[in-house]
């Protein structure tokens, strides 16, 4: 990747933010909890996708207080800025460590000033998605959701649903759902990743406004078709797809054949401090399975849950970016 292609600016709206934290910070927020730090890596190993869920589970155990979070969203915020991102969604779950609603409600304001802090520090502008977890206690999840609601218009945008939806139900959470989406912030879900179509269709009925993944909407035609027709964006993280058996060994990756069939793509990385990846990089394997950076930076525009002034300024920066140059008439003979 070139110095200019590094710098050019990327929108990335899929990220986990206790993914985010590379092995050195992570393990010295581990010592301060009195805690022993988690396995040394990456590269980290994992057979599938419930492997990488129990590996982020131990990661993720470690952060315990909103100053981790704070200090993990910064940290994030500068790497991202240094490879040209001037946009981020980055995703927190509402875990029980963290001391239920009012724990979950600290957690957020940190983020909430930490955002604040990148958007000076670095110029990139951040939007909040809390989540709550397929499998997770239902109560919990709602009790979460009403905690997001307080912090719309304070840094929170939206609201996500994760999990392996083949392992648990997704239906028992719509009331969480239909909470955060009275109190103004639009549904961000997984799906497509565990499982196929119908995990998307389901999403979509529950008022899905993107789908992060979404990948294996490649199996249904008609629900390819459907997702153009929508405009739907998908959030697609390729090097996840790849370490997670998403993409399969000798077929085309999902992204190829979406993007082809006129499906928006944004692009992601997932989990970077564990895939050991960086969102230039990602952007870069993007365009040689066929998401070039103008469609994956307007993709991201489409999908992006910001205000109209952020949205203002991340046009005029895509604008600078990817213009082309005019044509040359012909010459007349």
């Amino acid at each position: 990747m070139t110095p200019a292609q590094l710098q050019a600016p990327k929108i990335e709206l899929h990220v986990h933010l206790e993914g985010t934290v590379r092995p050195a910070l992570l393990a010295r927020i581990a010592r301060e909890h009195g805690l022993a730090p988690p396995e040394p890596g990456p590269p980290y190993e994992f057979a599938d996708l419930y492997g990488f869920i129990a590996l982020w589970n131990r990661r993720t155990d470690c952060l315990r207080s909103p100053r981790d979070y704070h200090r993990a969203l910064l940290a994030y915020a500068a790497e991202a800025a240094g490879q040209g991102a001037v946009y981020l969604e980055p995703i927190l779950d509402a875990e029980e460590r963290l001391g239920g609603p009012e724990g979950w409600a600290d957690v957020l304001a940190a983020c909430c000033d930490a955002a604040t802090e990148a958007r000076e520090r670095h110029g990139v502008e951040i939007g909040l998605t809390p989540q709550v977890c397929r499998g997770q206690d239902v109560e919990l999840a709602e009790a979460a959701a009403r905690v997001a609601v307080r912090f719309a218009g304070r840094g929170v945008v939206g609201f996500g649903l994760s999990g392996a939806e083949g392992h648990h139900p997704t239906e028992p959470y719509a009331r969480a759902v239909g909470i955060a989406r009275g109190g103004g912030l639009p549904f961000v879900p997984h799906a497509g990743e565990a499982a196929g179509p119908e995990a998307v269709r389901e999403v979509l009925a529950m008022g899905a406004v993107r789908i992060r993944h979404g990948v294996r909407a490649v199996e249904d035609p008609d629900l390819v078709d459907e997702l153009v027709g929508r405009g739907v964006v998908l959030d697609v993280t390729p090097t996840s797809n790849l370490r997670l058996g998403v993409a399969r060994p000798g077929r085309p990756h999902p992204v190829t054949v979406l993007a082809a069939a006129g499906v928006r793509c944004s692009v992601s990385t997932d989990d970077p401090a564990i895939f050991d990846i960086t969102l230039g990089a990602e952007y870069a394997l993007a365009d040689r399975l066929g998401v070039d950076p103008a469609a994956a930076y307007a993709a991201g525009l489409a999908g992006a849950l910001c205000d109209d002034a952020t949205r203002a300024r991340l046009v005029a920066a895509g604008d600078r970016a990817h213009r082309r140059p005019p044509a040359v008439p012909a010459v007349a003979h």
